[in-house]
């Protein structure tokens, strides 16, 4: 690992389940880059995730403005997940890694580098301009797919890894962490 990757961390964020923040990483002695090294190259070594990488705490964010005109549920709420700043660490270090390998069709707008919704919705009114100016019917629908993840096949997801030329250590790699979840 690079002490590199622990000075790209973002200042300012919330501080993990064990009182560790980045500002703390990025101000502390260099062999702290060395370490966890170290402990990085045993992970994928042995193919097994720590458990204290995956302790996390959900923090409530109001979506409204206003709280006091209604009434409150738990729709009203975002709900951010606060993370191990080691595991940030190591997810920054697999990207590094093995970053190349993950390159999407360009028709996919989430989880990619300078893209998003931004450029999605960008992407749709554009086309939609272009059929109007060809004097065409445009019809729009969106599906809700947020809990689609939760009903993803481990063992397709694993097997198209496997498929997409992706490096077999890492592809290990995440099948053991997958299972290690459950």
């Amino acid at each position: 690992m690079r002490s590199s990757v622990i000075a790209r961390l973002a200042r300012g964020k919330a501080t993990d389940a064990t009182g560790l923040s980045a500002e703390r990483l990025i101000h502390s002695h260099p062999s702290i880059s060395v370490a966890l090294f170290k402990l990085f190259s045993l992970i994928m070594l042995h193919r097994h995730v720590p458990a204290r990488f995956f302790y996390s705490y959900i923090v409530p964010v109001p979506k409204l403005k206003d709280c006091t005109t209604k009434s409150v549920n738990c729709d009203d709420f975002r709900r951010i997940t606060i993370s191990p700043i080691l595991s940030k660490v190591f997810e920054h270090c697999i990207l590094d890694r093995f970053g190349v390998s993950f390159v999407g069709c360009k028709a996919q707008f989430g989880f990619k580098k300078y893209s998003g919704c931004r450029t999605a919705i960008y992407s749709v009114r554009k086309i939609v301009d272009r059929l109007i100016e060809d004097n065409s019917t445009v019809d729009i629908c969106s599906l809700d797919i947020s809990k689609a993840f939760d009903k993803v096949n481990h063992f397709v997801l694993y097997i198209k890894l496997m498929k997409g030329f992706i490096p077999v250590i890492f592809n290990q790699f995440t099948f053991n962490l997958f299972f290690d979840l459950f």
